[in-house]
């Protein structure tokens, strides 16, 4: 055998399944559905990795997590749940979780945590200890339940006690600043500043001033020593947002800094040091604008070393309920009145593209709050106020009447596709690289409004379900197979 893996869940079928997969993979697997047992085990010593449910009928794994590391320190823990937020993924890192894995998951993905969390284990004569445990803020930073908003927890679950460089790509108001925001506010940096600069909205010869500070006389106008966002972010997070925008002179220094983790104000004549956290954001394709020669290669590798993308609102439209949620809240605690969202306005929210993301959505709610005196928002308002604000074809009102077509749907994706490339064009050889690149999401669009049904995806697509199975392989989609 492997290894012996304790699985806590208090659900039967759960149970079953986490105990075949496993046992499949060369596991020993004992089975509890109560906190209690699980602990009983590990206080005697049993077990090389724990596989477990966050709340059970007598107790929350949270709550006994810190105890277990006392105890246990070396025992790898992956906590799974069905309580998929931002929250419950931070948390799982700050108790001192190996892992953090929402419900639904992968088995194949769990088997391979395991493997790993074992190795790991093995070549360590003991681990580190977990990181202390934080006070939550109020609010809560990133709202979303879907399969890619889960990715990005986990991602960020991992780089909170981490200061490697990380690269968020994605369309405006996708939320970039809020999780570069959470990285800082969670992270072991969280006592220093957070300081933010636009590249986008500073004009090009005064960028690196801005960046690094400069010494008095150092240009006209210059008439004292000024500091830069490098100086006023010491100790703490430097949030370079739209760094596609930086002019190649300030991206050679910006590579410097990063290299050789020093600087020199405009002016300046002795190296400084810094003691920052970069993270920056682009909405741009920063490879293309790499073929173009606008942007450097090397600064590229330099900060994509955690790459992070952030899918526009229309890839997880299943969290637009929660974010309405929270943005009805939020507005209310600024001293607006209480709107309720009747369900017809919320399913036509959740049928809309959202051309301009969450930032959009958040500006929805807050005019449907301060303009409209009844309390219950309908669908026809809803539709009334997304049209005087949509310039493309397809709008509310035609969600409201009917159907969308295949064609609508396409051509709005297109325009925002074209749209994100500003001034410049896409790559050559657009037409093959659109139908090679449509068929996967399709498929995996398909199989999301299913439910992983694979009979009623390949139904929908009219393809018979052995070539749905094949182009599934094909492609190497990730299809879910596990616990519902």
């Amino acid at each position: 055998m492997k290894g012996t893996v304790l699985v806590a869940d208090d659900d039967a079928a759960i149970r079953t399944v986490l105990s075949q997969a496993l046992s499949r993979a060369g596991y020993e697997v004992r089975l509890t559905s109560n906190a209690s047992t699980l602990w009983r085990w590990i206080a005697a010593g049993e077990g090389d990795v724990v596989v477990s449910d966050v709340v059970m009928p007598d107790d929350n794994l949270f709550d006994i997590l810190p105890r277990l590391k006392k105890v246990r320190p070396e025992l790898p823990v992956i906590v799974m749940s069905a309580q998929n937020t931002f929250m419950t993924a931070i948390r799982a890192s700050e108790k001192g979780a190996y892992e953090y894995l929402p419900k639904p998951f992968d088995l194949i993905e769990l088997t391979t945590i395991v493997g790993r969390a074992l190795t790991e284990t093995r070549r360590k004569s003991e681990d580190g200890k977990s990181a202390p445990a934080q006070s939550e803020p109020e609010g809560m930073p990133l709202v979303g339940r879907s399969a890619s908003m889960q990715d990005i927890y986990r991602v960020l679950a991992r780089m909170m006690q981490s200061d490697l460089t990380v690269l968020i790509n994605g369309e405006s108001g996708t939320g970039k600043e809020l999780v570069a925001r959470a990285l800082h506010e969670y992270g072991k940096r969280k006592s220093g500043p957070f300081v933010a600069i636009n590249m986008a909205a500073i004009p090009r010869d005064l960028i690196e001033s801005e960046l690094f500070g400069h010494e008095k006389g150092a240009f006209t106008g210059a008439q004292a020593r000024s500091s830069g966002r490098f100086e006023q972010a010491e100790g703490g997070t430097l949030f370079l947002d739209e760094i596609g925008d930086m002019p190649m002179e300030a991206q050679t220094r910006l590579l410097r800094v990063l290299q050789q983790g020093e600087y020199m104000t405009v002016g300046g004549r002795t190296p400084i040091k810094t003691n920052v956290r970069i993270v920056a954001a682009t909405n741009k394709d920063l490879r293309s604008l790499i073929n173009q020669g606008l942007f450097r290669e090397d600064l590229y590798y330099r900060l994509n070393v955690v790459p992070l993308r952030m899918p526009p609102l229309r890839e997880r439209l299943e969290d637009v309920g929660d974010l309405v949620t929270h943005f009805l809240a939020m507005v209310q605690r600024e001293g607006l009145e209480a709107k309720r969202v009747l369900p017809d306005a919320l399913q036509l929210m959740t049928r809309y593209q959202w051309p301009g993301n969450v930032r959009e959505l958040e500006n929805l709610i807050r005019r449907l709050s301060a303009l409209y005196p009844q309390e219950e928002i309908t669908a026809e308002i809803v539709a009334a106020e997304l049209d005087s604000g949509d310039g493309g074809k397809t709008t509310a009102s035609d969600i409201l009447a009917g159907e969308i077509t295949v064609s609508q749907a396409v051509e709005q994706n297109m325009q925002q596709y074209f749209r994100s490339f500003g001034e410049h064009l896409p790559p050559s050889g657009l037409y093959h690289r659109m139908l090679a690149e449509l068929e996967p999401p399709l498929i995996l669009a398909t199989l999301a409004a299913t439910r992983g049904n694979q009979i009623k995806a390949a139904e929908v697509l009219g393809l018979n379900r052995n070539t749905l199975r094949k182009k599934i392989k094909e492609h190497d989609l990730n299809v879910f197979k596990g616990p519902p």
